[in-house]
């Protein structure tokens, strides 16, 4: 039976798309899932904080089956242990919880494994798995990432975070992105592709310039935005009043429903949003974020932490 030292593995989540930079464009920030391992007889799994009362406690959850499958790549057997799971990141809210779960996984396997796998490697294996870069690209990363994925190769530039204060608008209900994604069109005119991606490359050379007065037009998304708009309450009027009440830009984060705010005024903004949701009737939490350089790290524990 493969034997191993305790560890924990951090991850950060993320959001994607920050508008037009769809499935290529993603942000690490300060809220971390912590995955932490020990040698056991048996399989358990236990969550000590955080949002947790969905996750699955057996074979069905989805870091084990990400581990399964990273020691089936390596033709050994996946080791019983005891992990503890400490999640920052709420679910099913566009901020990356099932990425960082991935990453967090890999990485976990990978440490098991004796470190077989690079940094690259671990990307190319998580963005096969969740099916696009951004978001594992920032967890593993950290910082902003700007990527492709041909579904064969991902490639990711890692690049300086913004200097900005964020805030996550979270509504207090899920919404999975699968869902999300069943509305998008097949295709798209010309002219939109045209426009959305011009401004994607508006939003990044915008970011990197630190020219945060063109993130209201840099945000303002063509590609997968206006068709979730009914899923998303709120959405539309946000991204048009709250440049006005202390935002520089609006987007979804990720596939929503949680709209992410780069903010010049982080209490002007909260009160716009809290105004706007009171409005609508809809329970949201406000948190604000900042950008973090550290991506996903493992570190050994002195002790079980059990």
């Amino acid at each position: 039976m493969m034997s191993f030292a305790p560890f924990e593995v951090s991850v950060p989540c993320s959001t994607a798309n920050l508008g037009p930079g769809f499935d290529s464009v993603g942000l690490a920030f300060n809220r971390y899932l912590r995955l932490r391992f020990s040698p056991a007889t048996h399989l358990h799994i236990r969550v000590v904080s955080g949002a947790g009362k969905d996750i699955p406690l057996d074979e069905n959850n989805l870091i084990i089956n990400v581990m399964k499958q990273a020691f089936a790549e390596a033709q050994a057997t996946l080791p019983p242990f005891t992990l503890e799971i400490e999640n920052e990141i709420p679910l099913a809210r566009g901020l990356g919880s099932s990425a960082a779960a991935i990453v967090g996984a890999y990485l976990a396997a990978n440490r098991m494994l004796g470190e077989k796998w690079s940094k690259q490697e671990l990307l190319q294996r998580a963005t096969r798995w969740e099916g696009h870069p951004d978001n594992v690209g920032a967890s593993l990363y950290g910082g902003m990432v700007v990527g492709t994925w041909d579904e064969e190769q991902a490639h990711i530039l890692p690049c300086p975070p913004p200097e900005l204060p964020f805030l996550a608008v979270i509504p207090q209900q899920m919404l999975f992105t699968e869902q999300a994604r069943r509305v998008l069109p097949k295709s798209y005119s010309k002219e939109d592709a045209i426009l959305s991606s011009s401004r994607a490359n508006l939003l990044v050379a915008a970011l990197l310039q630190k020219r945060w007065e063109f993130l209201s037009v840099a945000m303002d998304d063509l590609f997968h935005q206006p068709y979730r708009l009914p899923l998303v309450p709120g959405l539309q009027e946000a991204i048009a009043e709250a440049r006005h009440h202390g935002a520089y830009g609006v987007a979804l984060s990720g596939a929503g429903p949680t709209l992410l705010a780069a903010c010049e005024n982080v209490q002007q903004a909260a009160s716009y949003f809290r105004r706007l949701y009171e409005k609508l009737g809809i329970a949201i939490d406000l948190v604000e974020l900042s950008p973090c350089l550290a991506g996903a790290q493992a570190r050994q524990l002195d002790q079980a932490p059990f």
